[in-house]
């Protein structure tokens, strides 16, 4: 037993091993052979084809019905609000329709309507008037100046009230009081306090042996006074956008930056700056957007007065659609579908401008 012993063990190490290279070379052979089968590579385990695309989307409105079922009603709604009047203020915008040749009714008769497609003839009309040009010049203007001093003084209050101070949740308070009265309201209080015969601002004036300044009947002032009230409406957003950036900056930059020696410029300039630039960003966007079609301060306060001193684009578009006898509804469309394609420019240039500095938006 004792030569047995080794000699079955040898026997059976050599038959191992004879074994060995069989099994191998089975399963050699048999990896190509289920390669094409379980490979999802080739054209039927590929899910890149139409069945592939089209399943994904099977699968994916299977497993999410119910996210599905819950944004449907909205873009139904949005479609209907936006998307229909965007068409059919494009359409008119290519007609020559007016009040005096639309459908309209008159007691039981009803007039169909007259007006015919005139393709780009408001468009040239439009571009080629000194009147457009004129009113989009102090747009642009308007739109700069109430921006560029919102932010500045949006910043200056989010600084001061990022600090531990007393009474810095009554200060938010009241500082986001603006934001929260309804804008008509507040421009029908800034629009008493203009008033050049009864007016506060010129009560006080007078108080101090000053003439009353005619705020909405000078072209100039008229300007400086809807600017002043359109910035004390965009400030509360500005400051609360712009603290909420400050409060995710870390503080330890700050203190590490103090021990280097850094002072309150440098520190501004090199965290507080850099920090803010996403805030910064998505808020000049929106603000720049929401300042550019600014209906009810300009419309509310001075009609686009004295004269057409402060008509901006979209109060012109108003005027002619509800204000000017005939109504001209196609020309009201044209320039509508001319600030909607200047926003839309504004904003493709300011994307490539911040992709160009390294931000993705």
């Amino acid at each position: 037993m004792a030569v047995d012993t080794p000699g079955q063990s040898v026997a059976e190490a050599a038959g191992g091993d004879t074994r060995g290279p069989a099994r191998r070379a089975g399963r050699s052979q048999s990896g190509p052979r289920s390669g094409p089968k379980g490979s999802g590579s080739g054209p039927k385990g590929s899910g890149s084809g139409p069945k592939g695309s089209g399943g994904r989307a099977k699968r994916s409105l299977a497993t999410h019905w119910y996210a599905w079922a819950m944004v449907a009603p909205v873009v139904v709604v949005i479609g209907v609000i936006i998307g229909y009047p965007l068409v059919r203020g494009i359409y008119l915008s290519l007609t020559d329709a007016t009040e005096r040749n639309v459908a309209r009714s008159i007691g039981v008769n009803e007039i169909p309507a007259t007006y015919e497609f005139v393709g780009l003839e408001n468009y040239q009309t439009a571009l080629s008037s000194s009147q457009f040009f004129d009113t989009l010049g102090w747009t642009l203007v308007w739109t700069v100046a109430c921006v560029s001093v919102t932010f500045v003084l949006g910043l200056t209050l989010a600084n001061m009230l990022n600090r531990k101070m007393a009474g810095r949740s009554a200060y938010r308070m009241l500082i986001i009081l603006p934001w929260a009265v309804p804008g008509f309201v507040s421009v029908f209080a800034w629009r008493f306090l203009y008033d050049e015969r009864r007016g506060l601002l010129n009560q006080v004036l007078a108080g101090g042996g000053i003439d009353a300044v005619p705020w909405l009947n000078d072209p100039t002032m008229a300007k400086l006074s809807v600017i002043a009230v359109n910035v004390w409406l965009g400030v509360p957003f500005m400051m609360v956008a712009l603290l909420g950036g400050l409060q995710s900056i870390p503080g330890e930059l700050y203190e590490a930056a103090e021990m280097d020696g850094a002072n309150a410029w440098q520190r501004f300039r090199n965290i507080t700056m850099p920090g803010l630039r996403s805030v910064s960003t998505t808020v000049v966007l929106l603000s720049t957007i929401w300042t550019f079609n600014m209906f009810p301060v300009i419309f509310l306060l001075t009609r686009g007065g004295p004269g057409e001193a402060t008509q901006i684009l979209v109060t012109q578009a108003y005027k002619f659609s509800f204000e000017i006898s005939p109504r001209d509804f196609a020309q009201s469309s044209t320039w509508g579908v001319l600030i909607l394609v200047l926003l839309m420019l504004f904003a493709a240039v300011y994307r490539r401008v911040l992709r160009k500095q390294g931000e993705v938006w």
